[in-house]
């Protein structure tokens, strides 16, 4: 039987554990990195590079994946291929050039806002860490079991439009587990600086956040093969969905259940299960 007619339905549940602990095994590699958006913060070694490609990179991660890393090195380009040093010190005619950028519904205006963003924490902040940790922000302690990624994502999207003028139609680009969006995006830049081995994909460079504390990238390929593994029951797909997934992966793994992200996308993307 062809494997995209494998039926799922009689799949014992450890049966799938195993699946999927092979998966990740297969996939979270650094044979991964160069055909996949996290090739984009991969370029570099400075963390606030990092961290603000990363979270651009997560950003425009919808589409196909070629043009989505393409239009990421377009921005690099121009901002002199030092995104930090750009956003810190250029002047106003230095944004000129950056009028014209726009990949799918993101365009120039959500770009220059973003970078007013950035300007505006990093002046303020050494890491976007403390963006989506509102303890730091606060200055209060976090409660006994920690900050979870809900607090981290709502507190993040209030955050990032407390700048005078945003831009609304900016909004549609960063969501929140509030609308109850599965928030794909920045789940998936919350994986790549948040969880930490030895594999090389994932950065690993914050703290505030564990990994036992993330929550799945939900897309459309995840989701559909979560379904046929019968990971997924909800009929629709929400924040909800997202966590149910991510309660179902944390019978496989409590510590780091968001590896299987590596599993489900490769087996959803690369082998069209």
């Amino acid at each position: 039987m062809a494997r995209n007619e494998f039926d799922f339905q009689k799949f014992p549940l450890q049966g799938v554990r195993g699946l999927l602990d092979a998966k990740v095994l297969q996939y979270n590699q650094p044979d991964f990195i160069a055909n996949d958006p996290v090739s984009i913060p991969h370029i570099f070694t400075k963390k606030q590079d990092i961290e603000i490609m990363g979270f651009w990179a997560a950003t425009l991660a919808w589409g196909q994946r070629v043009t989505i890393i393409n239009k990421c090195k377009e921005l690099i380009a121009l901002m002199d291929g030092a995104p930090y040093d750009f956003i810190i010190n250029h002047q106003d005619p230095d944004l000129k050039k950056l009028l014209h950028f726009k990949h799918r519904t993101f365009n120039d205006i959500d770009t220059l806002y973003f970078i007013a963003f950035f300007r505006y924490h990093y002046e303020r902040n050494e890491s976007l860490e403390s963006a989506f940790a509102p303890h730091l922000a606060n200055q209060k302690t976090p409660p006994s079991g920690g900050w979870g990624a809900e607090e981290a994502l709502n507190h993040f999207r209030s955050y990032f439009f407390s700048l005078p003028d945003y831009p609304y139609r900016t909004k549609k680009h960063v969501s929140s587990p509030s609308q109850k969006s599965t928030c794909k995006r920045l789940n998936m830049f919350l994986r790549w600086m948040v969880r930490k081995d030895d594999c090389g994909v994932d950065f690993g460079i914050w703290n505030q956040l564990k990994p036992a504390d993330l929550i799945m990238p939900c897309d459309l390929h995840v989701d559909r093969v979560a379904r046929k593994l019968k990971l997924i029951t909800r009929k629709q797909t929400d924040w909800q969905t997202a966590l149910e997934l991510t309660e179902r992966l944390r019978e496989f793994d409590p510590i780091d259940p968001v590896k299987y992200d590596f599993a489900l996308f490769g087996l959803g993307i690369e082998e069209k299960f």
